[in-house]
């Protein structure tokens, strides 16, 4: 097993300062390898050395700027940072470089999401689902999606496949609620208003949602 193998069987681990050890040695034996900046760099992103992050994912781009990997994970970054046009263009060229990942596709997407492009995220956001049929988080990005911009249909098709693989996911029941209450389909939506409750008593939207919902009915 080579260094950078160790490295991330370290961070699987949660083992940070084991793991950015054995990546500076990968470094040092082979310096012209840019998985061993990136590796070095998803490490200390994740201990918050933001700028330093960036400057090995920006060397590892220096020595192959085919590094797909390198331009996501700086996307990554700068998204977080919310400099939205910068983590857009990572995105694209990652994309450009060849990497198909589903989760290239979602932080795209909700990069333009960020950017209030929707319509040019929706297709990001729906093949990202394609490619993740297990997350959760992608079926309800892509159906709050869906939903800003009025397609409440397909929105709550999307939304009832996030709940599916992820029943507590509270934001999905209660945008669930949002939806059937903009199609006045009353008793749906309280069903989901309450649903969001059971799972999260403290959600203040649902809350309002479900008092809205019943003052309508009482009248």
């Amino acid at each position: 097993m080579d260094k950078n193998q160790i490295g991330i069987q370290y961070m699987q681990e949660g083992k940070w300062e084991e793991a950015a050890k054995t990546f500076m040695e990968a470094i040092n034996e082979k310096p012209s390898d840019p998985s061993s900046y990136i590796n070095f760099g998803n490490v200390l992103s994740v201990v918050g050395e933001t700028e330093k992050a960036l400057k090995f994912f920006e060397k590892a781009i220096e020595l192959d700027d085919g590094a797909a990997t390198a331009y996501y994970s700086a996307g990554n970054l700068y998204y977080d940072l919310q400099e939205f046009e910068q983590a857009k263009k990572m995105f694209e060229m990652a994309m450009k470089k060849g990497l198909e990942s589903g989760d290239n596709y979602f932080m795209l997407g909700l990069t333009l999401v960020a950017l209030e492009q929707g319509k040019l995220a929706l297709p990001y956001l729906q093949r990202s689902t394609e490619l993740n049929e297990n997350d959760a988080e992608a079926f309800f990005q892509y159906g709050l999606c869906l939903a800003q911009l009025n397609f409440i249909d397909e929105s709550i098709s999307q939304l009832g496949k996030c709940v599916s693989i992820d029943p507590n996911h509270a934001d999905a029941y209660y945008n669930l609620g949002v939806a059937f209450g903009f199609k006045e389909v009353e008793d749906q939506a309280l069903h989901y208003f309450e649903k969001a409750l059971e799972i999260q008593p403290d959600h203040l939207l649902a809350g309002y949602g479900k008092k809205l919902i019943e003052k309508g009915i009482e009248q």
